[in-house]
């Protein structure tokens, strides 16, 4: 089960933790009997039978003077109950002090491990699911099940155990009120049962519906400046008010359910206090148990009561708990990306081959990119053209394997080794990819361009932001390389933006630098500027640039044309502009505005 997969560590000390717990039960049960004993047989000087106490605490009464002795000094006996109750609070108190330390070492590691999950998984799985649902089970779902480790699941075995010691107890004085009283156990079981399905369907539907609401209230954060931009605040108000009354309203009716268990609870074991009071009194009045006997029996059933009452609500509450298990078992139990058993770590600076690549989404009909196949040389630059959806992204995608590409879809070479026999992590290292609308972390501007570096020195970082056109930009604010960028670079423009990233890439120097359309957001000067700069310091890197404008790839040494998903063209600026196709018509249209 998934839950001993987050318990390694800290499952000893819930054990520790469940060792004082029968401690403090048995303490419990002591203080009671010692009653029971000084009302009947100090007191009430009642004959002693053998057996109705235990031998124990004959033997220490009879060593500190019998009972005569304690009838005149009683203070000795309330000393021992207190002593007993100290002893039981301060077991108490290391039974919870131990329970949350582990129930914290076991949501640390819950949470390390699913981020170190999430971490792994593959592109496409992140494409797949919400930001917002993917938060909402690391979090609430994550404080559900802890809430369900630390307290429901512990009270749990607490409960159990205090139940038998206390229908042993219990047994030892009547039998006929222990059955009276045990028989409404199976009754509170049976509903809890009963509610429990219900109870977990509503849960189920609400965790699901709050996962939601969290990917409404993520995108609109994170999408603010467009949402105002296109004046939709009303729009997007309106759609996160109608998620947020649905879940509202299911968890009215989850609490209507619940209300109707909990009074139910609370009747079953109200009937049960007063059945054991009315026939404890007649017993006691018939001479069938003793004032002592009533008194324990009373005391245990009160402590009986409170476990019965607490079982019927956990089994309950463990309906939520599966849904969380089940939420977060889901993230868990997805694949994480995997390299093949003899992956290597090759030299990356070979020419890249696409042989017959055929690529679909899994969700998709139609294929992205169909039997496309060409050769880039090592160390050179090369320009991909095309339309939206042509494929374009696709292919960078394919080669850094943030997308898998099945065996019977063709082959993407490095050299003579196949990227499927790359390590995954060093492949990407190897492969710098600036994407169109680049992910800036919340930090200073020095601390966003040095992320790919351990350690860089200042020095590094301007010769990189220099490169990419920035360096003069960034000492033009107040704070230079200390300004701090906002989440997603919100204090950035496009362009500003779009040549951060690209200066990220330059500092690690990869053998393969692959731009995403990532000039776009920059005006034809910068974009030449830039351009420049990398002829000059690429060295023998290969260079693939992505762009929709011809003056940014008519200087590569070969220019691919796509047009939906098929490779259409194929050449050097000069050959193509020579050709009556698709690369002449965007190139007049670009230049000539027809």
């Amino acid at each position: 089960m998934i839950i001993f997969y987050f318990l390694e560590g800290c499952l000893f000390l819930y054990f520790v933790s469940i060792f004082f717990s029968v401690i403090v039960t048995v303490l419990d049960f002591l203080g009671p009997k010692i009653i029971q004993y000084t009302v009947d047989y100090c007191i009430a000087d009642t004959a002693l039978e053998k057996g109705s106490v235990p031998l124990l605490m004959e033997t220490l009464v009879e060593k500190v003077g019998g009972r005569e002795f304690l009838r005149e000094h009683l203070i000795y006996v309330a000393a021992v109950v207190a002593a007993i109750a100290v002893a039981a609070a301060i077991c108490r108190y290391l039974m919870k002090l131990i329970n949350s330390y582990a129930a914290e070492k076991f949501v640390r590691r819950m949470r390390d491990k699913l981020f170190e999950h999430i971490m792994e998984l593959p592109f496409s799985w992140h494409s797949e699911n919400h930001t917002g649902d993917i938060i909402q089970r690391c979090t609430s779902d994550v404080d559900t099940v802890k809430m369900f480790i630390s307290e429901q699941l512990h009270s749990l075995v607490r409960i159990i155990i205090r139940i038998v010691v206390a229908v042993y107890f219990m047994l030892g004085i009547n039998k006929t009120m222990t059955l009276i009283s045990a028989t409404f156990i199976p009754v509170i079981v049976l509903y809890s049962c009963y509610f429990h399905n219900k109870i977990r369907a509503g849960f189920e539907k609400a965790d699901a519906e709050e996962g939601r609401l969290s990917a409404t209230a993520q995108e609109n954060l994170t999408g603010v400046r467009v949402v105002r931009a296109f004046g939709r605040e009303k729009y997007e108000r309106d759609r996160f008010e109608k998620r947020n009354h649905d879940y509202t309203n299911l968890w009215i009716k989850l609490i209507n359910i619940l209300a109707a268990f909990w009074a139910s609870n609370d009747l079953i074991s109200g009937l049960q206090v007063m059945m054991i009071t009315i026939f404890g009194a007649v017993f006691c009045v018939r001479s069938y148990i003793t004032v002592g006997e009533y008194i324990a029996f009373v005391a245990y059933n009160a402590m009986l009561t409170w476990p019965v009452r607490a079982l019927g609500r956990i089994i309950s509450e463990m309906s939520k708990a599966r849904v969380a298990i089940d939420r977060i078992g889901y993230i868990i139990n997805s694949e994480a990306e995997k390299d093949s058993e003899n992956a290597t770590e090759p030299d990356m600076r070979g020419d890249i081959r696409f042989e017959n690549v055929s690529y679909r989404y899994e969700n998709g009909s139609d294929e992205v990119v169909n039997n496309v196949s060409f050769t880039i040389k090592a160390g050179t630059t090369v320009g991909i053209l095309g339309g939206t959806g042509s494929g374009k992204s696709t292919l960078m995608y394919l080669l850094d394997r943030l997308y898998k590409l099945p065996e019977e879809n063709g082959s993407i070479y490095i050299g003579d080794m196949n990227i499927a026999d790359i390590k995954a992590k060093y492949l990407r290292k190897n492969i710098g990819l600036v994407l169109q609308e680049p992910f800036l972390f919340s930090g200073t501007l020095s601390e966003n361009i040095g992320i790919t570096k351990k350690d860089p020195d200042m020095k590094e970082i301007r010769e990189a932001a220099r490169i990419a056109a920035l360096d003069d930009t960034i000492l033009s604010f107040n704070k230079g390389y200390d300004t701090y960028v906002g989440e997603r670079g919100v204090t950035l423009s496009g362009g500003q933006k779009q040549r951060t990233a690209i200066a990220q890439m330059l500092l690690s120097k990869p053998p393969i630098m692959v731009f995403d359309d990532s000039l776009s957001a920059v005006d034809t000067e910068t974009d030449i500027k830039i351009r420049k700069a990398l002829s000059e310091n690429s060295g023998d890197s290969t260079v693939i640039i992505i762009s929709h404008r011809i003056t940014t790839l008519m200087h590569a040494d070969k220019i691919i044309v796509l047009d939906k998903g098929n490779l259409v063209q194929m050449g050097d600026h000069d050959s193509l502009i020579r050709q009556d196709g698709m690369y002449k018509k965007i190139y007049e249209i670009q230049t000539q505005g027809i």
